[in-house]
């Protein structure tokens, strides 16, 4: 054989010699990875399947929130102001659902939304894998929802705050946000109490985030606190019925009521005009969400003139007999006139609070000095904080210049130069009403009768109350007297602030008073904003309020009615005598 031929030879063995080792190697690999393979295998599912199991469980096994059930809000008997219903979410998860799927037609439909929003939100946040469709919807919706069986759809159980009052309470108990966050009134105040705290557990979901079972539970949800206030619902409703319907007749701006336990202290009624329903916020206005009774400021005018008295007869410089002068019927400090409606002459001290003079008020402040009765007004609680902790409360303006002008003690005596609000108002007439004892004022129920502070001695406020009790029977609160029983009181007319200064044709009518008179329970102030029909003086706009509210507020508590105050004939007060 030649060289050629044997070269030749040799390239074929070697050619092929490669060529099998190279299968050979790839026969060797491939084995060897299967080998991999199985060995793998085995030792997840026989050896080790603590893996296999976690992974599982990283995609079937999630930790889901328990939502806390929401503390009821009561009235003193515990009939239901605030309440948490269980209700159901829509949700969906972008990630599993498509964006061309047609049953998002029905699914639109049902949830009042616009089908091409809701197809864009699944396409624009596919990346999510959670976004709200629609909030807090009836169960009966939610099952229709999820019988269209739309991957990628879901349902969770939340609460709704309803407020079975709705306005009658709404000032007092105010509201929650979507998420039973206090906003207003007492739910803000006493959201931590109400609110509770949310609970964990940990369930196992399917391959379309259904929950199949319950499995541990991490932490069960602690529900809020219930919360017993001192109103007294049916007081509440036929007090809002007679505010509204005043303001109503006499189309007036707005108004407050408020009405006070004489012997505790509680608040058994509290409400405002313009109002809100809690339960349709739709058409909520702003100005209709402050409770006025306690964050709205006003001069409180002329139903300061008794506790001016009682200033007068604590200071043992008069009695109840002292005598006034009041000619010529007006008073002159520098460029400022104080009048009296006609000139009343020589007139004794209840005779002062029955006419309701501004002359003969003044001329005993004048000589008590701004000091004295500036410390009763501040004893009584005026121009300080009530302490019942609601959001907005104003403490209002309690004067106290280095040196009294004769005109600031003249205008202080009759409630101009200071401001109060209303409860702070009814505190102060409360303290006459129960023989001279302050309690601390309270939204909350009380089981037991507070201490209170003693700031008026019986027999001084035993005496304000006989005069007060001849403003109604025959002076400027002739209107305020409830039917069956006697009461006493003041009334307060008293020119509105504007930007300007005072407004000379806007007025704010008051009335505060008590009943009855021999043995006050209840103590109510009626204050009535701009009204417009032609009459505006406290005793033809807020004293009837005062009687009807009064009448069926003694009658519903079972106080005994005295006959003998029925008989009586009331009109309107003379003319000169509207206060």
């Amino acid at each position: 054989m030649s060289d050629q031929g044997k070269k030749t030879t040799w390239g074929k063995r070697l050619a092929s010699g490669l060529a099998a080792w190279r299968f050979g190697s790839v026969v060797g690999v491939f084995l060897l990875v299967v080998g991999a393979l199985g060995w793998r295998l085995v030792d997840l599912h026989v050896v080790d399947n603590e893996f296999l199991r976690k992974q599982g469980d990283v995609r079937t096994i999630r930790v889901e929130s328990i939502d806390a059930h929401r503390g009821m809000i009561t009235d003193r008997y515990d009939e239901p102001l605030a309440v948490s219903t269980p209700v159901q979410t829509i949700w969906a998860n972008p990630s599993e659902a498509d964006p061309t799927e047609p049953r998002l037609t029905n699914l639109a439909r049902l949830l009042d939304i616009s089908e091409a929003s809701l197809r864009k939100r699944i396409q624009d946040y596919a990346g999510r894998e959670f976004i709200y469709l629609r909030r807090k919807v009836q169960p009966d919706l939610a099952r229709e929802v999820m019988a269209l069986d739309i991957n990628g759809v879901y349902t969770r159980q939340e609460y709704r705050r309803y407020y079975p009052a709705g306005e009658v309470t709404a000032h007092v108990v105010g509201f929650t946000d979507i998420d039973e966050r206090g906003q207003e009134g007492l739910e803000l105040a006493y959201n931590p109490w109400l609110s509770g705290e949310t609970g964990l557990k940990r369930v196992l979901k399917d391959n379309r985030g259904r929950v199949i079972k319950d499995l541990t539970l991490i932490r069960d949800a602690s529900p809020g606190r219930n919360l017993a206030l001192s109103i007294d619902l049916r007081l509440q409703y036929l007090a809002y019925r007679e505010l509204k319907a005043v303001v109503a007749a006499h189309n007036a701006r707005g108004g407050t009521l408020v009405m006070l336990d004489v012997d505790t202290g509680e608040v058994l009624a509290m409400v405002n005009q313009g109002s809100y329903n809690p339960n349709d916020r739709s058409q909520l206005a702003a100005e209709n969400l402050r409770n006025k009774a306690i964050t709205d400021l006003f001069e409180p005018g002329s139903t300061m003139k008794p506790i001016t008295m009682a200033a007068a007869l604590e200071s043992g410089r008069y009695t109840v007999d002292s005598t006034i002068d009041t000619n010529p019927g007006f008073r002159r400090f520098g460029r400022f006139t104080i009048r009296d409606h006609r000139n009343y002459g020589v007139m004794d001290m209840t005779e002062i609070i029955v006419k309701s003079s501004n002359v003969g008020i003044s001329r005993i402040a004048t000589d008590l000095g701004g000091d004295v009765i500036r410390d009763l007004y501040a004893r009584l609680g005026l121009g300080q904080p009530t302490g019942i902790g609601f959001p907005g409360e104003a403490v209002g303006v309690l004067p106290a210049p280095p040196k009294w002008r004769p005109v600031e003690e003249a205008t202080l005596s009759y409630g101009y130069g200071m401001s109060v609000n209303a409860l702070q108002l009814a505190q102060a007439y409360m303290v006459i009403a129960n023989g001279g004892v302050r309690y601390p004022l309270s939204l909350m129920r009380r089981d037991e009768k507070p201490t209170g502070e003693r700031v008026l001695s019986e027999q001084v406020t035993f005496q304000v109350r006989n005069m007060l009790r001849e403003a109604v029977a025959r002076g400027t609160g002739k209107r305020a007297q409830p039917g069956f029983y006697s009461a006493g009181g003041k009334t307060g007319t008293v020119h509105l602030v504007g930007a300007q200064g005072y407004e000379d044709s806007q007025y704010k009518a008051i009335f505060a008073g008590m009943a009855p008179i021999d043995n006050p329970r209840l103590v109510t102030v009626v204050a009535v904003d701009a009204p417009q029909s032609g009459e505006y003086y406290g005793g033809e706009v807020a004293a009837p309020v005062f009687s009807r509210v009064m009448s069926d507020a003694l009658r519903l508590l079972n106080v005994k009615p005295e006959l003998e105050v029925g008989k009586m004939k009331h009109g309107a007060p003379a003319a000169g005598e509207r206060g």
